[in-house]
C-alpha cells in the first residue's frame, strides 16, 4: 500500500483479521442481481483495458487513494508479467465498472473496484467468482470486509488461519 500521508511512502501491509469471499455455496448474490448478470445487459471482459480499471479506481476513490503512480506503475508490469488482472463491465462501449487484482496459481487477491453505473462493480465480482470457480481457484482475499462485500457472503478469519487457506492455494500446481 501507498501511504498519502508519507508522500506515498509503499509498505506492506497485513491484517490481523483477513477478509475473504467464499467461492462455494457461500458466495450470496441476490436475486435481482443474478437477474441482472444473466440479462446480458452489461459485455464483460478479462484484461481488455487493465490500465484504465486502476486509474479509475485511483481516480474515483473518496478519500486519500492508497493507489499512487508507484502502485499503480507495479500492478502494471505485473499485469504485464500475467500476475495482475481486470475483470471489466461495459454497458454502450463504455467502462463502467471494474474490479482488478493478483493471481498466483489458485489465489486471487482482490485489490480494488470502481463503479460509473449502478451495480456495475457487483456485476464483475459475481463475473469474478464465476471465473475463479471455473478455473478451480481456491481463495478470492478481500484483505478487508467492508459493507459492499459483506453483502456476497465475505467474513473474517484469523491471520493464522488465513496464512494456511493461502498456504493450501499457492502449492496447488
Amino acid at each position: 500500500m501507498a501511504d498519502p500521508d508519507e508522500d506515498n511512502r509503499i509498505y506492506w501491509h497485513t491484517p490481523e483479521m483477513r477478509g475473504i469471499i467464499p467461492l462455494d455455496h457461500r458466495f450470496k448474490v441476490s436475486k435481482n442481481l443474478r437477474r441482472l448478470y444473466k440479462s446480458n445487459k452489461f459485455d464483460l471482459y478479462i484484461n481488455r483495458n487493465f490500465e484504465s480499471v486502476i486509474q479509475t479506481c485511483a481516480e474515483l476513490r473518496s478519500d486519500d487513494t492508497w493507489i499512487s503512480p508507484e502502485i499503480m506503475h507495479a500492478y502494471t508490469e505485473l499485469h504485464r508479467e500475467g500476475f495482475a488482472h481486470s475483470f471489466e463491465a461495459y454497458y454502450n462501449g463504455e467502462l463502467v465498472g471494474g474490479l482488478y487484482g493478483v493471481s498466483i496459481r489458485k489465489a486471487f487477491f482482490g485489490e480494488s473496484m470502481f463503479h460509473k453505473m449502478t451495480d456495475a462493480s457487483k456485476i464483475c465480482l459475481v463475473f469474478l467468482v464465476e471465473f475463479l470457480r471455473e478455473q478451480k481457484f481456491q481463495l478470492l482475499d478481500t484483505q478487508y470486509l467492508n459493507p459492499h462485500i459483506a453483502q456476497f457472503g465475505a467474513y473474517e478469519i484469523p491471520h493464522e488461519e488465513y496464512l494456511q487457506l493461502l498456504e493450501d492455494a499457492i502449492s496447488v500446481v
